[in-house]
Order: structure tokens, then sequence, then C-alpha cells
């Protein structure tokens, strides 16, 4: 979905005109009009303020340019709903719901997480347990959660 058309479905989606999405975001209803024919695009703390009214990410609102890897476990972070949070609501788009939730984290070792992965991911994908084991050690000590 294009990023201009993003801003015209969300507000579709709430049943708001350009004029009450505007107000709660203390916006002007031109602003609004100008997001959704692409003229502009809503500043940085704006953003901010979507993601947090309309419970939506900020890699959504910019038209998903980012494919999101939780830096836990690696799962593709496709969906919003697949997303993390914070204590206070807002998405934390570096981890999975499963990984990192409410400030803080399900695995407190590789080891653990790798105990549960492995034989998940072999039934699920068909592959034995070796393969899926020798991928993970190669991949998993990459991401932001397992360095040093």
């Amino acid at each position: 979905m294009s990023e201009k058309s993003i801003y015209a479905s969300l507000r579709e989606q709430h049943n708001l005109t350009q004029e009450e999405m505007a107000q709660r975001l203390f916006v002007t209803r031109q602003a609004v009009s100008r997001w959704e024919t692409g003229e502009t695009t809503p500043n940085t703390e704006t953003l901010k303020l979507i993601s947090a009214t309309f419970n939506v990410s900020i890699n959504t609102l910019l038209g998903a340019p980012q494919s999101l890897i939780c830096q836990c476990c690696s799962m593709p972070l496709y969906e919003d709903e697949v997303i993390s949070r914070e204590l206070d609501g807002s998405f934390n788009e570096d981890y999975c719901r499963w990984c990192y939730a409410e400030g803080t984290f399900a695995y407190d070792s590789l080891d653990v997480l790798m105990a549960f992965l492995v034989p998940h991911l072999a039934k699920m994908h068909g592959k034995n347990e070796a393969e899926i084991q020798a991928f993970l050690e190669a991949q998993l000590p990459k991401l932001k959660h397992w360095q040093a």
C-alpha cells in the first residue's frame, strides 16, 4: 500500500472525516489532505502521535519500507500484530511480541531460545533438527539482542 493511501485508509477505518482526524492529531484539515494526496508527509512527532492514536506502527505508516525482523529470534515482523510493545503500549519494532513484551525479554539465554525454536521450526518446515540448529547457531548471534 502506498504511503499516501495509508492515511486515507486509516482515517476511513476509524470513520473519521479529514477534519476529525486533524483535530485528534492537532493539525489542520489541509495537512491531512496533503498527506492523503502524497503532497507532504507527517513530521516525526506527528508520526509518533498517529502511531499511538491509531495503534499502528511507524513502519506501517511509512508504507513498510523496511523488512523488519525480530532482533532476538529473527522472525519476520510483517504485521503490526506480531511487533512487540513497550510498557506504555508503544511499538518496539526491534522485537516480536513473543520475545519481548511490556519491557521484558522472554529468553534470557540463546540456549533457552534454541531449545524452543529448534524443534518448533523443524516440525514447521519439515527439516531435521540438526539443520535448523546449525542455521540458527550461524544466524542468531548476529542479531542485536545477542550481541555483547
